[in-house]
């Protein structure tokens, strides 16, 4: 396994489909996108661009650099495993994605689902800090 406390995937391991999921192996890390999601995310980065270029053009540089900061502050911030999930408010209003409604928001939510297990604060943290292995939320029983 990786040293210093994290879990990192090594080449040379047999990947485990329930500790980091379907998709989550050197595989996929290789893996081009699906067509549709890179054209997605092709077309958001060029709108981020053309909305800082602007930004720049009305408030001058140091508006863009003082919002990079607080986006890189707010994306870092999370409480810890519990009961209440992180909800990134703050993050989700300096980008704008409040308004946005995917399919994420009202399908598939875990706390609908029947295998649904109590969460193990503890346990929780000890996978966040490295100290233990497994996903901090289990869901199946």
């Amino acid at each position: 396994m990786a040293s210093g406390g994290s879990m990192k995937k090594e080449i040379s391991e047999n990947h485990d489909v329930l500790r980091f999921g379907v998709n989550d192996s050197v595989k996929g890390d290789l893996a081009p996108l699906h067509p549709v999601q890179a054209n997605i995310q092709k077309e958001a980065m060029f709108w981020a661009g053309k909305k800082s270029f602007g930004a720049e053009a009305i408030y001058g540089s140091a508006f863009n650099i003082r919002k990079d900061l607080d986006a890189q502050i707010l994306s870092k911030f999370q409480r810890p495993p519990g009961a209440l999930p992180s909800s990134m408010l703050g993050y989700e209003a300096l980008t704008g994605s409040l308004d946005d409604f995917g399919f994420e928001d009202y399908l598939n939510l875990p706390q609908d689902s029947d295998s649904l297990r109590a969460l193990d604060m503890h346990h929780g943290m000890e996978v966040r800090l490295g100290l233990s292995k497994g996903p901090i939320y289990p869901s199946f029983n």
